[in-house]
């Protein structure tokens, strides 16, 4: 695919990803958004990731801006770090993508960057380097910093427990496992891979869920992350996953949230439930997400679909300060899944506790943009009803991101390009499992003989 910047920043083939390229977008960002006291600079697990980072480092400093490496390191951890600086960052990773492409993630002082700097930065790029050299160091302890933030705000709160780390090629393994034993877990490493593994929380291949059961075995449950740390995935004592929408319900309602924000794609559970003043919905995309909570104010917090979750207020655990971190974050859910299945004896009764709304997500990879487009312009000039007859008779649609069609009966059926690769994305809910699983099969099935 070609280089694309968008939502989650620059994304595109390996081989596409020319120094030049890397360079000019650096460049720009430098000048169009604020930098503070410098640029500090992480890596996910990628083959390609460390040169991309050299790329980026050179050209900051080359444009007169300090620069803290911080090698390989988790997004969140890199973004609260760089915040608590008062510094931008650049974090080189592709998240969940194939190994063969990568990207860069963007962060000012004040946390991710907004659609309007987006547009920004796009509209400076094929700026020349200043040729100067500023200065470069390392920091590598953040990781731990990050894990600490935890221990500090909860404290020994999962004495007893004893629970798997998926470590495959994520970036956050060694950061999760450690902030897991500082709050009491016993923690058993599994399937740690030196080959980097594509890992999307919202599509997990039937081979993985296989390993997650037989892995489950004498566990209270099993956690991991994408390839870059910003996404939770989590499943129970059986090996089964908990939605990441499910957790960001679960979570919100744990540190006392009043305002929830989530994607329109999430599931209606969090309304349904009854614990919140309000819910907001928005755009699949954290800059979107990040956007209302600013508006919102207040004791509010945001998720997405995918589990990243940000918390937009200064919170309190019981044994410390949580402090506010507006970026998406894998630990925090983590972490208030197992306490709350301490609490409600398995992570699966705590689960059950949640309004009965299932949702089941898909993908089709390979599809090229102009082909998701046509098909969504054709849904949308008025051949939606009759596309969805097969599933049920359509009640209500919404354009917010894609077309979101609520089927009579309660059912979902969600369809949407990704906004940074090439696939298109399907999502089903209904009120138990298995309806949202059929729902998913007969949708999945249109979408795939339509793009055929």
């Amino acid at each position: 695919m070609a280089p694309k910047f968008g939502t989650s920043g620059l994304r595109g083939l390996v081989t596409e990803l020319t120094p030049d390229l890397v360079a000019d977008y650096t460049r720009s960002f430098l000048a169009a958004c604020p930098v503070g006291t410098g640029l500090w600079v992480g890596r996910d697990l990628r083959d390609s990731s460390p040169h991309l980072a050299e790329v980026v480092i050179a050209a900051a400093r080359a444009d007169g801006v300090a620069v803290t490496d911080c090698g390989a390191v988790p997004t969140p951890a890199l973004a609260m770090a760089s915040m608590a600086a008062g510094a931008a960052a650049v974090m080189v990773t592709g998240s969940h993508i194939p190994a063969d492409r990568n990207g860069l993630k963007y962060y000012v002082p004040g946390g991710e960057i907004t659609k309007a700097e987006e547009a920004a930065i796009l509209a400076g790029l094929g700026r020349a380097s200043a040729d100067l050299t500023a200065p470069r160091r390392s920091s590598f302890e953040i990781s731990g910093d990050w894990a600490a933030r935890y221990r500090g705000a909860f404290g020994p709160c999962l004495d007893g427990m004893k629970v798997g780390v998926w470590a495959h090629s994520a970036v956050s393994r060694d950061g999760l496992v450690a902030c897991l034993e500082a709050l009491g877990a016993r923690v058993a490493v599994l399937g740690q891979s030196d080959v980097f593994i594509p890992v999307d929380t919202e599509a997990v291949p039937d081979a993985v869920r296989a390993h997650f059961v037989e892995w489950a075995e004498g566990l209270d449950a099993i956690v991991s992350t994408d390839g870059d740390g910003d996404r939770p995935l989590v499943a129970d004592a059986t090996g089964q996953i908990v939605p990441g929408d499910v957790l960001g319900q679960i979570t919100a309602a744990l540190i006392g949230a009043d305002v929830v924000v989530t994607t329109v794609s999430a599931n209606t559970g969090v309304d349904l439930s009854g614990r919140f003043g309000r819910v907001v919905r928005t755009r699949i995309g954290s800059p979107f997400v990040i956007a209302a909570m600013e508006e919102a104010g207040g004791r509010v917090v945001g998720y997405e679909p995918n589990g990243g979750f940000l918390l937009g207020f200064d919170a309190a655990g019981p044994a410390g300060p949580l402090p506010r971190l507006m970026t998406r974050d894998s630990l925090l859910p983590i972490v208030a899944a197992l306490i709350e299945a301490k609490r409600a004896g398995s992570l699966a009764a705590r689960v059950a506790m949640e309004p009965a709304r299932f949702t089941v997500t898909d993908r089709l990879e390979g599809i090229a943009p102009e082909a998701s487009a046509a098909l969504l312009a054709r849904l949308g000039a008025g051949e939606l009803a009759a596309f969805l007859a097969p599933l049920g008779q359509v009640m209500a649609v919404d354009r917010t991101d894609g077309l979101r069609a609520t089927l009579e009966g309660g059912g979902v059926v969600h369809l949407r390009p990704s906004g940074n690769a090439p696939e298109f994305r399907v999502y089903a809910e209904a009120g138990t499992r298995q309806a949202a699983q059929e729902l998913m099969a007969r949708a999945f099935a249109q979408v795939q003989d339509a793009l055929a």
